[in-house]
């Protein structure tokens, strides 16, 4: 396993970011460990010096580099749903692409043999999944802003990061489970409105978008866990750029997710389709799914927890949120 001295995280107080941070901080005790928070931002991970600086504004992110000097940059920051990505579409082209430019530069100056993992997605696949599952050869054919965007980032950090250091590209489907907390994601939505349901906080109607659309879901912790082995073995990897699927190569519809979070909730609902959460059809594929063979060839991950972990892990975390009155 390769020892890293001096390890720089961004979107380290996200959703997968705090997991990683876990992950990252048992793997490499010794290390000088640093996250990179937006103005404002708070959540660190207590193992990691927190440094405060906004993505978009390059000097700041040339003199943190320059300070730290990592040997290994995770690179998780940005906008993550692919939702919320199309109603801000120029903001969201600034933080996936100009952050990633702006990061990938400054580890070309000062950290240029550097280990550069970044978080990118499946969607940037795009169109070519009507073909099937897919596996890193397939053409990527994005089809909306969210995978435009971080397909343009994957390329330019390919040219910039230098000839020395190494690019890991890592293409997850959808992740959900423990830590999700924002409604902008379908199951993460499915359970908070359960959630509330029990507690008498609403009617017992949820409101849903099209449940008949099939997609590949890991557990974020399987996620996690394939980031940490492509780090691990990152130093032996033949090529300076590698890209590598996250996946299942399974997907499942909507519709019965739903029906086994129906099946974990305590009191019964009923189901009422939301013409606001609806997409538009061109851009909505019927299924999608990744094969994942080069990441087991390369590292031996294969997901360890299952759909039914996941959801139940979700509900239970949205119960306690609820409950708190946190949200």
């Amino acid at each position: 396993m390769a020892a890293y001295e001096r390890i720089l995280l961004t979107g380290g107080a996200g959703f997968v970011g705090a997991h990683v941070a876990a992950a990252l901080a048992a793997a490499y005790p010794d290390a000088r460990r640093v996250v990179l928070l937006r103005p404002g931002e708070s959540g660190a991970h207590p193992a990691f010096a927190a440094v405060t600086g906004d993505l978009l504004d390059e000097t700041a992110i040339d003199g943190i580099v320059a300070d730290i000097r990592p040997d290994l940059v995770v690179h998780l920051a940005g906008q993550a749903s692919i939702g919320q990505a199309a109603k801000a579409a120029e903001q969201t082209w600034r933080v996936n692409f100009h952050g990633a430019f702006g990061l990938g530069a400054a580890i070309a100056r000062h950290a240029p043999r550097a280990v550069a993992l970044f978080s990118s997605t499946a969607a940037a696949y795009g169109a070519s999944f009507r073909d099937g599952a897919l596996t890193e050869d397939a053409a990527l054919r994005p089809m909306d802003v969210y995978s435009r965007s971080k397909a343009a980032a994957e390329s330019a950090l390919a040219d910039i990061v230098g000839p020395q250091a190494r690019l890991v590209v890592a293409r997850p489907v959808n992740h959900s489970g423990p830590g999700q907390k924002s409604r902008n994601f379908v199951l993460s939505s499915f359970a908070a409105q359960i959630a509330q349901i029990e507690a008498g906080k609403a009617e017992p109607r949820m409101k849903v978008g099209d449940l008949s659309k099939a997609r590949d879901f890991l557990d974020v912790r399987d996620v996690v866990d394939a980031y940490m082995r492509l780090i691990a073995q990152a130093p032996d990897l033949p090529d300076r750029v590698s890209v590598f699927n996250i996946g299942s190569g399974k997907a499942r519809t909507i519709a019965s997710l739903l029906d086994d979070l129906r099946a974990m909730a305590r009191v019964p609902f009923e189901v009422e389709v939301d013409p606001q959460l609806l997409r538009p059809s061109a851009t909505d594929l019927a299924s999608v799914a990744c094969d994942a063979t080069k990441l087991r060839d390369a590292t031996g991950w294969a997901p360890r927890h299952s759909l039914a972990d996941m959801l139940q892990a979700l509900l239970d975390e949205w119960r306690a949120e609820i409950a708190s009155g946190r949200a």
